[in-house]
């Protein structure tokens, strides 16, 4: 049973305001997926406290830096339950975690940030972690040697 839309609203608001497009459905998570073009980072947000306190706060301050993805996108575990299990489809080689964070380069997984690498960790550690993965696969000079 998914959870009442009231509840999380405010938690999905969290990334909207930074930008990233809320995939609600499967046929959203593959039209936003499945032949995407250069960078796309996919919250999969949460109800838990390491998504409040860790993951969201992370993700805010590490789309502060440049070079920063193309596109943000976030799926809501626990809500959107056919989207998070389509957009988990393309994590390929990872178990189901929510909060997790994936990056994608044309349309390929090339980074996955899971809940055990967000749990006890600062929100600054976080975005650390998320701000090295956008400086190795979001930069013009990486797309120019791939």
């Amino acid at each position: 049973m998914p959870y009442p839309e009231i509840m999380i609203r405010p938690m999905r608001e969290e990334l909207t305001r930074l930008g990233a497009e809320e995939l609600r459905t499967a046929e959203q998570v593959d039209a936003a997926l499945a032949n995407s073009k250069g960078t796309l980072m996919v919250v999969v947000n949460s109800i838990c406290g390491c998504a409040a306190g860790l993951a969201r706060p992370g993700v805010a301050l590490a789309l502060n830096h440049e070079p920063r993805p193309d596109r943000v996108a976030t799926v809501f575990a626990g809500a959107d339950i056919e989207a998070t299990e389509r957009a988990r489809s393309y994590f390929t080689g990872y178990a189901p975690s929510s909060p997790s964070i994936a990056l994608l380069k044309d349309g390929q997984l090339v980074y996955m940030l899971e809940r055990r690498q967000i749990e006890g960790r600062m929100p600054g550690e976080i975005a650390q972690d998320l701000t090295q993965a956008f400086d190795q696969f979001c930069n013009a000079s990486t797309a120019a040697a791939s």
